[in-house]
């Protein structure tokens, strides 16, 4: 089959359209990916101090000193790249009390997509405060 001469004419007009078309897309497609990327990172975060706290409010909960409740939570945050603040607001010495604890981390963007996190509530260096409260009864 031979090609007439308006097809080969549309060939060589169209051949630029596919890298405009990656120009204009690509800006986007790399955004949702860094966004997925530090997304997954603070949800993982936010899932360890969560365990953090409840492994706080656990010792607590057995009368255990604020230093060890503290100790308690490192060791449990020890993947996290920053210390956390430990708050004990109550010890256990009656059966019926709680023992809060509250864990707070700065989490920090590490993608390009800080530059935008400020409508999430980030701060303009990008970093978002991460907090979880754990509460449990005492066991006396």
């Amino acid at each position: 089959m031979v090609r007439s001469d308006r097809s080969r004419a549309r060939q060589r007009h169209d051949r630029g359209a596919a890298a405009v078309e990656m120009a204009l897309v690509m800006p986007l497609l790399l955004l949702i990916v860094c966004a997925i990327i530090d997304f997954g990172r603070m949800y993982n975060t936010q899932i360890t101090i969560t365990q953090a706290a409840r492994e706080g409010a656990r010792a607590a909960a057995y009368g255990q000193s604020a230093a060890q409740i503290e100790d308690r939570v490192d060791l449990a945050t020890s993947s996290l790249a920053e210390p956390v603040n430990v708050t004990s607001t109550t010890t256990c010495p009656n059966a019926n009390d709680v023992a809060e604890v509250t864990v707070q981390y700065d989490f920090e963007f590490v993608t390009p997509f800080a530059m935008l996190s400020g409508m999430f509530g980030a701060t303009p260096e990008g970093q978002y405060d991460l907090t979880s409260t754990a509460v449990v009864t005492c066991s006396g």
